[in-house]
This record gives structure tokens, sequence and C-alpha cells, in this order.
């Protein structure tokens, strides 16, 4: 038998929320036993979808990020939704060229490539006017 976990937050579209997203993702990790390296990696794909989200998607700052987390077996799921700018950054996203020397990259879309190689599953809709971003990684790795 599996047991489930979710818990949802909320955070304004502020770069000064990411302490804040940082210690929830911290707090959780030590209430479901995860490791540091777990920990480590949820909050690098937080820090990086959650920057997306304020430095791109809104032109104003009345807006609202809404975060769940459902924790099942060896998966996690993270679903942030957004009412900001439509942006799908599985098809949108430029690709990095990583075979590039540094002065010849572009700049962009690092985060995303770092983000797909972190997680098992994304997946992006727009819904109702709003962003719907599910992330699954994987807990007992």
């Amino acid at each position: 038998m599996s047991v489930s976990k979710k818990w949802s937050l909320e955070f304004d579209p502020k770069r000064d929320e990411l302490p804040n997203i940082v210690a929830e993702v911290e707090r959780a990790g030590e209430q479901n036993g995860w490791s540091l390296g777990l920990i480590f990696r949820i909050n690098l794909i937080m820090e990086e979808m959650m920057l997306n989200i304020i430095d791109y998607g809104f032109d104003d700052r009345n807006h609202q990020i809404d975060v769940t987390f459902i924790s099942e077996d060896n998966l996690l799921t993270i679903e942030i939704i957004d009412d900001g700018r439509p942006f799908d950054p599985l098809s949108e996203a430029p690709a990095p060229d990583i075979d590039a020397s540094l002065e010849d990259r572009r700049i962009g879309g690092l985060g995303i490539h770092l983000v797909r190689t972190m997680t098992e599953d994304m997946r992006y809709e727009c819904t109702d006017g709003k962003n719907h971003l599910t992330l699954v990684t994987r807990t007992d790795i």
C-alpha cells in the first residue's frame, strides 16, 4: 500500500520569495526523510522554474504562484500554476548548445535543460488562462 502526501503553497512572483521556497522544501524533506541530495535537487528545480516565471511571466506583480507537491511511492510530483504570460518551456525555451564554447553559447535555455535532466517527466498546458507545469522526480535516487 502506498502512502500519498499532498501539500500546497502560495507565493508572490518576487525573487525575495525564493528563501521561503527553499525553507519549505527543506521542511518537507525533513518530514519525509529525503536525502540532502534530493532536497538540493528539488530546490534547484524549484529555483530554476520559479525564476523563469518571476522574471518573464508578468508585467506587474499583482499575481500569485500556486505550487502543489504530491509525494507518492518513490515519486514527487510538483505542480506549478501561475496566471502569467502563456509559456510552454518544453517547446518554447531555446535548446542550449551544450557542445559550443562558453563564448559561442546563446543566453537562455540552460535552466530548462538542467531541470529536464533532473526530472522523470515534465508536462505543460495552458488552461483557463493559467500555466500548468507538472514536474515529476524520483525520491529514491
